[in-house]
């Protein structure tokens, strides 16, 4: 008898859908029974109400099965830790790929709740073309290569605007909790990949790696925040390792 592949959960990051990871899924091949499901105000899940977190992380738990890897980027990374934190017993491994735990000031947490709030309602006011040329502008992301912001933008382009402002008013960084002093809780093997040029969420990851008992750092060369666009087999063998 064969053995079932394991099944791996793999959650994008805001303003994307879960085509964003395909060119990882094919760097995996068949290694995992691989599920990258759009989340909730992205893609096919627009319109999907209520977009909180709560909700996001039951269907997590639904799609998953007993056991499972969760990967998640970014915004799918925050999702993950809450989410791995929820579900012990069932992620077996974890993969967080430019991802935070939040932010632990809670003045700074209320300011960026409410520079959130002013963006989804500009987002609101946009059409999702104008909106994506935007995002792609922002420095995190503006030194990309021009095949990954090509192929960015035509994720980007399969959402909509009154979709990603519902996901940035429920799922955004101002909106969760942050739980940087939970990551001593997370007893699964853990792995943060960050690229290289991605200074900031580096110095998050290492920080991460020192609270986390079973955790490493995997750090991607010529990478910048989005390590699974700009290197998906690297972001594989990260996945697969271990």
């Amino acid at each position: 008898m064969v053995a079932m592949a394991p099944t791996l959960v793999l959650l994008h990051g805001f303003t994307h859908t879960g085509q964003s990871w395909d060119p990882v899924v094919a760097g995996l091949g068949e290694r995992y029974r691989a599920l990258a499901p759009d989340l909730r105000g992205h893609g096919a899940a627009s319109e999907r109400q209520p977009v909180t977190l709560e909700v996001v992380i039951d269907e997590v738990a639904g799609s998953g099965g007993e056991a499972f890897t969760l990967a998640g980027y970014s915004m799918g990374g925050r999702i993950a830790l809450h989410a791995a934190l929820a579900l012990p017993e069932r992620v077996e491994r974890l993969v967080l790929i430019g991802a935070s735990p939040g932010i632990a000031d809670r003045e700074e947490r209320i300011a960026r709740r409410e520079s959130d709030e002013r963006l989804a309602d500009e987002i609101e006011r946009s059409s999702i073309e104008e909106f994506a040329r935007r995002w792609a502008a922002t420095p995190m992301l503006a030194d990309q290569l021009a095949s990954v912001q090509a192929a960015a933008e035509a994720d980007r382009l399969r959402n909509s605007p009154a979709g990603l402002a519902a996901a940035l008013r429920g799922l955004g960084t101002g909106a969760l909790p942050p739980v940087w002093d939970r990551l001593g809780e997370l007893q699964m093997p853990v792995v943060m990949v960050v690229g290289d040029r991605d200074v900031k969420f580096r110095a998050i990851a290492e920080e991460m790696v020192e609270a986390i008992e079973h955790a490493k750092l995997v750090v991607v060369a010529n990478a910048g925040h989005a390590v699974h666009l700009e290197a998906p087999n690297a972001v594989a063998r990260a996945i697969a390792s271990g």
